[in-house]
């Protein structure tokens, strides 16, 4: 079992500046979107659960899985009668937590480990995931009145990336080589990270202390999450990147994972967290999200979000034909 270590500063200089920039700009025009796309003909999901006359406002984080994870809670409400309006793309975990816990919104996905080291303030996660799960459910419910209902199989945990024929070339198949390379070859370990992976002690402040190894900030960038897959695939401007491993890009650019040979990042097993008293008075959400939850794989996530991110597809539109392919909702 590994401990995190105290947060790294988050950095400094212009790309500090233009991430900070780019977050008060966010803030100061509306960073959700009220994205609702009408409604949805009951499915295999109204069969057992009845939300008529309910109203709920769901959430989500900014990149794309979150988005159409938003859409898919949407939908699903909506067919078993609820109203609701979504407030998709709200920017970063600590916003989206702090408006599920306000009351701005009823509901989000979050995932077990950003909870539990995070939100929950814990220094040493849970390899084994049924525990991890159970663990923050009972510690949140307890503490902070907020309540998780199934949690999807997916794993979408952290990883460092970087392009297949260029992992070849530099002989780097795990994060150890990875370390290895930043001391010896630095400038050949450029990096690419958003600003929340820089500040959370299950990003790179952890890594680097597991892992042995710190890059210089000359070699580090802070980019947009979505951007730092295309940066690493024309590697400008860095041949590595922290990426999320249920992303569609990973594949349909041609980028390699890192192997965690030390097992470093935790279980980010994604479940929709609810204030418990809006659970209590609309118990129905229990089943819901119990028949869908299971279906969210990490196969299925990378395929939804391959659909936005290289397609260009609406995650409303992706999520909708997913939730029919299912049955869980009408055609």
């Amino acid at each position: 079992m590994r401990s995190f270590p105290r947060r790294r500063p988050l950095l400094t200089g212009p790309a500090a500046v233009t991430a900070a920039l780019a977050t008060l700009a966010a803030l100061a025009t509306g960073c959700s979107l009220d994205t609702s796309d009408g409604d949805a003909e009951p499915g295999s999901l109204a069969e057992n659960a009845a939300l008529d006359g309910a109203s709920f406002t769901v959430g989500s984080k900014e990149f794309t899985e979150q988005l159409v994870l938003c859409q898919i809670t949407g939908l699903a409400l909506r067919s078993t009668g609820a109203e609701v309006s979504e407030e998709c793309g709200l920017q970063g975990s600590n916003t989206t937590r702090s408006a599920l816990e306000s009351g701005d919104i009823d509901m989000y996905w979050e995932y077990t480990g950003t909870a539990w080291i995070n939100f929950l303030g814990h220094t040493e996660p849970i390899d084994d995931p049924a525990e991890q799960y159970d663990s923050a459910a009972r510690e949140d419910l307890s503490e902070n009145g907020i309540a998780w209902l199934t949690p999807a199989p997916a794993n979408n945990t952290y990883a460092i990336v970087v392009k297949t024929s260029t992992a070849e070339e530099l002989g780097v198949a795990s994060l150890s080589d990875y370390a290895r390379l930043v001391a010896d070859d630095p400038g050949r370990a450029t990096l690419c990270i958003a600003s929340e992976f820089a500040g959370r002690d299950d990003g790179l402040p952890g890594l680097e202390e597991a892992y042995g190894f710190h890059v210089a900030d000359g070699n580090l960038a802070t980019l947009a999450e979505g951007a730092i897959y295309h940066a690493v695939a024309e590697n400008d401007p860095c041949a590595f990147g922290e990426a999320a491993t249920t992303d569609g890009r990973i594949e349909a650019l041609d980028l390699t994972v890192l192997t965690d040979d030390k097992h470093f990042f935790p279980v980010y097993n994604p479940a929709l967290t609810v204030r418990s008293s809006v659970l209590e008075a609309h118990p129905d959400l229990e089943s819901i999200f119990a028949a869908i939850a299971p279906a969210l794989t990490d196969e299925v996530l990378q395929g939804l979000n391959a659909r936005v991110d290289i397609d260009g597809e609406d995650p409303a539109d992706v999520a909708r034909d997913w939730l029919q392919q299912e049955g869980f909702i009408g055609g």
